[in-house]
């Protein structure tokens, strides 16, 4: 639970006014932030709502290692969280669609710059490890454990 109050933090580096929680201890905003996007697929799921509103189908074709039930679990809490928005529109069948809220929206810099940071360093790396262990002839693959973060939308 957190108090209404704010103080002055010093000490740490963190300059600035903080919320603390009930015990008094002060909330570091990068923490904060991590405990709502801070999953493989949150993250991914709201860089994908960037493009625009989309269907279930639509964001579960997006990535073939995502499952129903992981998105259905991740988007329920983006929703709780206030990241994202859940529209049934009436139509036969209805259908429900997602997208970002003002909250939400509010990663695409995050998300730009994560992903630069992940071309410059991270891909590399992983292409590095996996020309090294591929046997001579054969072209390194980025490992599937990643997921599809980029800006064009796939359907």
């Amino acid at each position: 639970m957190v108090s209404a109050s704010a103080r002055t933090h010093s000490g740490d580096g963190h300059a600035g006014k903080e919320a603390y929680t009930a015990e008094g201890r002060a909330l570091c905003p990068v923490m904060a932030a991590i405990s709502i996007i801070g999953t493989e697929w949150r993250l991914a799921i709201a860089h994908r709502l960037l493009d625009g509103p989309q269907r279930f189908s639509e964001l579960l074709r997006s990535n073939p290692r995502l499952n129903a039930k992981t998105l259905s679990a991740t988007l329920k809490f983006l929703e709780n969280a206030g990241v994202v928005q859940r529209t049934v529109v009436s139509t036969r069948p209805f259908s429900v669609v997602y997208s970002l809220t003002e909250m939400g929206l509010g990663l695409a810099p995050a998300t730009r710059e994560l992903r630069a940071w992940g071309e410059r360093w991270v891909l590399p790396r992983l292409k590095g490890k996996a020309a090294s262990a591929a046997p001579s002839g054969v072209a390194p693959a980025v490992p599937p454990a990643l997921p599809a973060l980029s800006g064009s939308r796939r359907r």
